[in-house]
């Protein structure tokens, strides 16, 4: 069982995520649902992502993540913002091309009482296998070495059966 949590709130048009502990697959779907309703939102100043707390992330929520900024550049011409204090962490998001398609600072944000935790939510093996190819597709695009690292488990994910 995951030890992580994913924490949100909005406040004066800058979003807020917040991952706890070991991040996993098992809260991509609360992540994403998340990541559409940001984008729903009329106006907004600021994406932040603080990885203070993260002790672990999988390459599934590194992928969600790319996409939140990959988003934000397009919808709204803002550069998402990464908050990293742990040498590990911000060496996995260099290594995963991060500091291109992010603001990566090692500030912690004001307010963490002000975050809420995600909702669980409900999601088949289907559901999950698209969120997982989605996911690592977008890491692949990043740079070569994604590339390489994800194209056995992206061409695994996309066979019939998958």
């Amino acid at each position: 069982m995951s030890t992580g949590r994913i924490q949100f709130a909005e406040q004066d048009g800058t979003f807020v995520l917040k991952f706890v502990g070991e991040v996993r697959l098992t809260l991509c779907s609360a992540l994403d649902a998340t990541i559409e309703r940001i984008f729903t939102a009329l106006n907004f100043n600021a994406i932040v992502i603080d990885l203070t707390e993260t002790r672990s992330i999988d390459s599934t929520t590194l992928g969600l993540l790319a996409k939140l900024s990959i988003l934000s550049r397009q919808k709204v011409g803002l550069l998402p913002t990464v908050v990293t204090t742990h040498s590990d962490i911000t060496r996995l998001l260099q290594s995963m091309g991060f500091d291109q398609v992010f603001n990566i600072v090692g500030d912690p944000i004001p307010c963490p009482e002000c975050l809420d935790d995600l909702p669980d939510q409900d999601q088949s093996e289907e559901d999950v296998r698209i969120k997982v190819l989605e996911a690592h597709k977008i890491l692949m695009g990043l740079n070569e070495s994604n590339r390489e690292a994800f194209h056995d488990l992206v061409n695994a994910l996309e066979r019939p059966g998958g």
